[in-house]
């Protein structure tokens, strides 16, 4: 049955005006995105073939363009606006920890970071530095590695946040595979890290490792 003939408060615009955006399944609002269907498909049944075949809206999201492009039921203007649409979340979550922003919210920062750091095939190693009212002062990546780890530097770290007059940091880095749990190896340099740091008075305030899902912090873990 074509979405138009389906009740009001069934289709998916007309259930995000009525209920608000959090009310769609992942289906319903990537169906948004895509307007229409196939022959035979409605396109919440398009969303929901493509969630199936990459194993969720996430792989879906962060597949290469011109694959998705060629896709039956796609082509480059649908992949347009699905790239573009997450583009714009990512802007969104950026603008809340822009230079001068208070980290006030936890899960703004957790948010953030994940966008910034989940789509990465290869590990890297990112850094928030704040000042003493924990503002946002700059978000740097710092050291890139390969798919099961990566080089992190103290001196580099101190030299950075030196740079930045920074009175506080946040770290965080991927885990490609997928599992957020940190190894004992980030349980290592990061305390490394917070002795180097604590030598010129930067405090540690928090390391998120970014799993596929999920995000572990250390701070809530009691491991800072």
């Amino acid at each position: 049955m074509p979405i138009a003939d389906w009740p009001d408060l069934e289709r998916p615009r007309e259930k995000l005006l009525a209920r608000g955006a959090a009310s769609l399944s992942d289906a319903e609002l990537l169906a948004i995105f895509l307007r229409t269907g196939l022959r035979g498909l409605t396109a919440v049944d398009l969303a929901r073939e493509l969630l199936g075949e990459h194993g969720g809206l996430r792989r879906l999201l962060d597949a290469d363009h011109r694959a998705l492009a060629r896709r039956r039921g796609l082509g480059p203007a649908k992949v347009v606006q699905m790239k573009a649409g997450l583009e714009l979340g990512r802007r969104y979550l950026e603008e809340t920890l822009k230079r001068g922003s208070a980290l006030t919210s936890p899960r703004a920062t957790r948010d953030y970071l994940r966008a910034r750091l989940r789509a990465y095939s290869h590990e890297v190693f990112a850094c928030l530095f704040l000042d003493n009212r924990h503002q946002v002062i700059e978000y740097e990546e710092l050291f890139t590695g390969t798919i099961d780890g990566a080089s992190v530097h103290p001196r580099e770290v101190v030299k950075r946040a030196l740079h930045h007059n920074a009175a506080a940091a946040i770290f965080a880095h991927n885990h490609p595979s997928g599992v957020a749990e940190p190894s004992r190896a980030d349980r290592s340099i990061t305390n490394r890290l917070s002795a180097a740091l604590a030598l010129v008075d930067v405090r540690v305030l928090d390391h998120f490792v970014i799993g596929d899902g999920e995000v572990v912090s250390f701070a809530e873990r009691g491991l800072i």
